[in-house]
């Protein structure tokens, strides 16, 4: 039997990073505790970025754009391991090679994580089997630029990531 979202075991992390203690992850959202993140940029081989709008079921940032896949990494998952379930979770892709771009903290009303941002260059075919993507579209900067001055996009990756992609 498979977890709901809200029973899976997330590790809690103090701000060096060490485990401190293992919560379900709903009591790591209702409390607003420090936990470990993952975030993976897709780009295609032409340098465009695919950008996607998140379920309106997500238990953070519901409908909003974002410019990265990812997520929580699950109690006891490394970084790596994290970022490769994540893209195959959520656009069905199984990344050989991922450059890690770096790690940041990001704290604000919603969440408190360290994260850890990738990206890999990916054409496609896109598979959306877990239901937290709603839609998906790619972008050149400036195009990114336009979708980021019309629709709310997810404050953590925009922060964390988007200094380290420097699109064209």
């Amino acid at each position: 039997m498979v977890a709901s979202a809200g029973e899976e075991l997330v590790d809690i992390v103090d701000d060096d990073d060490r485990v401190v203690r293992t919560v379900p992850r709903a009591v790591m959202r209702a409390e607003r505790l420090q936990h470990r993140a993952v975030s993976i940029a897709v780009l295609g081989s032409d340098g465009r970025l695919l950008v996607h709008r998140r379920a309106l079921d997500k238990d953070v940032w519901p409908g909003m754009w974002d410019i990265a896949a990812g997520g929580v990494v699950a109690a006891g998952e490394t970084y790596e391991d994290a970022a490769r379930r994540e893209l195959a979770e959520e656009l069905g892709v199984h990344a050989d090679e991922m450059e890690c771009l770096g790690e940041g903290r990001f704290r604000d009303e919603s969440v408190a994580l360290i994260g850890r941002g990738y990206r890999c260059v990916h054409d496609g075919p896109f598979s959306f089997t877990d239901g937290e993507i709603a839609e998906v579209r790619w972008v050149n900067r400036a195009g990114l630029d336009a979708l980021m001055a019309s629709e709310p996009f997810v404050p953590d990756n925009l922060a964390l990531m988007l200094p380290l992609l420097h699109l064209a």
